[in-house]
């Protein structure tokens, strides 16, 4: 079956895949198998298309064209593919054959899809009690290899086309999950209207080198990317990132690799208490974009250690043991170019809760520091219920370390959004309106004010949005007349309502 087929198409097939575990397991442990399938699919398809080329272009000369495949992007063994492991779904130990089909793959492609020892798969296992006894178990995975291999999920390229289908497939999935995750949501996955915004303001240039130092699946990383080859047609940067939970690094491997970003570095760890992404002298490497929508509120960031940091990273002060904002925004800061007079210097952009606008004491004195040094260039106030595993709005601060100007920018976009059943999304026209303001960079009423240095610190170096953006919408005046006039029109007809009410009353015999 070699006919075309929709985005749609795929995206409704794998999210019916789901069905092989609703019901039996919870959506937050499931959502490993069925990325980790897709992308077992997704490679086999690619193995046995261009197997299939090699074929029509040769002949029947297997040994050749086995010495051929050894030049793709990917290397399959044969016993490890999707296909080997569908043929043998109906005998025992399926859950014991897909790890051993994923450690294999691990072995045949070095580096790709390893980083520093840790590989893409080491924390996926389908060999697990969490799918029941072993019986159940190797039912629900026949169950799943049978779902994937239906007509709709053959992701053969010369079907499906570009790789952007398989991309859109595997956000398509993200998404999903982090929409039903509740709170877990967030630690994975940013809403790609956010994305969108986050890529739009920093404005990535050929060149860049990208950083998102709590990457989650990569996604956000992957749009600032996306923008240079949509604005610049260039392919020509690279994607950097660091991730503390080891699933969650395994999804943006996955993920960039299914996106076709080979030039990237995704590290697992702790990104305050173990920063990996460093330079060949082990300091800190420096980036031209950093952005992150980093946890909120972090409790245990790593308050203990922080005051010894190697890398200086906490001299403008130490953040509350509780509360990890400030730990994140210093480590972004310290990681941003310096910049000179005849080049762009290191852009940043961060999502906060609104406490890091306003909050006191060692916050206080952090965000003095920041905003003394010129390095706050925006505060963007956002809609609430945009972000996955909490309703509560937040704020998107920018930094730039080469600024021009002594002014920062307070936008309030907390009443412009699409609502939603659960959720509400920025629409196009929302991000393009804060878009606009932002590299206009002038007031507007009741929706931006261009502040400076001096307003800053005048109001004690607090960020609050409504300080600075009056939102206060006068009321109209009532004309009592004509609400009574309105009143007595409204009575006059409920009265002649009822005088012909109780006439079909007495017209049916009920009459007083």
């Amino acid at each position: 079956m070699n006919s075309p087929i929709s985005q749609d198409t795929i995206n409704k097939a794998l999210w019916n895949a789901c069905d092989t575990f609703r019901g039996t397991v919870s959506a937050d442990t499931y959502k490993d198998f069925i990325l980790t399938t897709l992308f077992l699919k997704y490679i086999s398809d690619v193995w046995q298309d261009h197997y299939d080329q090699y074929q029509a272009e040769h002949g029947d000369v297997p040994e050749l064209i086995e010495e051929l495949m050894k030049s793709e992007r990917f290397v399959l063994p044969r016993d490890a593919s999707f296909y080997a492991l569908y043929e043998r779904r109906y005998e025992p130990g399926n859950g014991e054959r897909i790890d051993q089909a994923l450690h294999a793959i691990e072995e045949a492609n070095g580096t790709k899809l390893k980083d520093a020892g840790k590989s893409v798969f080491q924390d996926i296992s389908f060999n697990t009690d969490k799918l029941g006894e072993e019986k159940q178990k190797n039912d629900i995975l026949r169950h799943l290899l049978e779902e994937f291999a239906k007509p709709e999920l053959n992701l053969k390229p010369s079907r499906v086309g570009s790789l952007d289908v398989i991309g859109n497939a595997y956000e398509y999935l993200i998404k999903n999950f982090a929409a039903s995750g509740g709170q877990k949501a967030g630690e994975f996955y940013t809403p790609p209207e956010v994305s969108d915004l986050m890529a739009e303001l920093l404005d990535p240039q050929p060149g860049d080198n990208i950083c998102d130092p709590a990457c989650g699946s990569g996604s956000l990383l992957m749009k600032c990317g996306r923008k240079v080859v949509a604005n610049h047609g260039s392919k020509q940067y690279a994607l950097y990132g660091q991730e503390a939970i080891g699933s969650t690094w395994s999804l943006a491997k996955m993920n960039m690799f299914l996106h076709g970003e080979d030039n990237h570095k995704i590290e697992w760890g702790d990104t305050i208490r173990n920063p990996k992404l460093l330079d060949k002298n082990g300091d800190l490497m420096l980036f031209d974009i950093v952005t992150a929508n980093p946890p909120f509120s972090l409790d245990k960031w790593g308050y203990d250690d922080a005051a010894n940091d190697k890398f200086g990273r906490f001299r403008r002060g130490l953040p509350p043991k509780t509360k990890g904002d400030y730990a994140f925004i210093l480590h972004m800061i310290e990681t941003l170019k310096p910049g000179s007079s005849s080049k762009l210097g290191g852009r940043m952009g961060v999502v906060v809760p609104h406490g890091v606008l306003f909050r006191g004491s060692s916050e206080g004195k952090i965000r003095k520091q920041l905003i003394d040094e010129n390095l706050l260039d925006a505060v963007i106030g956002l809609p609430e219920k945009l972000f996955y595993g909490t309703g509560i709005p937040a704020a998107i601060l920018v930094f730039k370390k080469n600024k021009d100007n002594e002014c920062v920018l307070f936008i309030d976009a907390s009443r412009e959004f699409k609502s939603g059943k659960n959720q509400n999304q920025l629409s196009d026209d929302n991000i393009k309106k804060i878009v606009d303001v932002y590299r206009e960079r002038e007031s507007v009423d009741k929706y931006a004010y261009l502040a400076t240095l001096e307003e800053i610190q005048e109001n004690d170096y607090n960020l609050n949005i409504p300080r600075y953006v009056d939102t206060f919408e006068e009321e109209e005046e009532i004309d009592l007349m004509a609400v009574r006039a309105e009143r007595m029109k409204l009575k006059a007809e409920l009265d002649a309502l009822e005088d012909q009410m109780a006439k079909y009353l007495e017209e049916l015999g009920y009459g007083a």
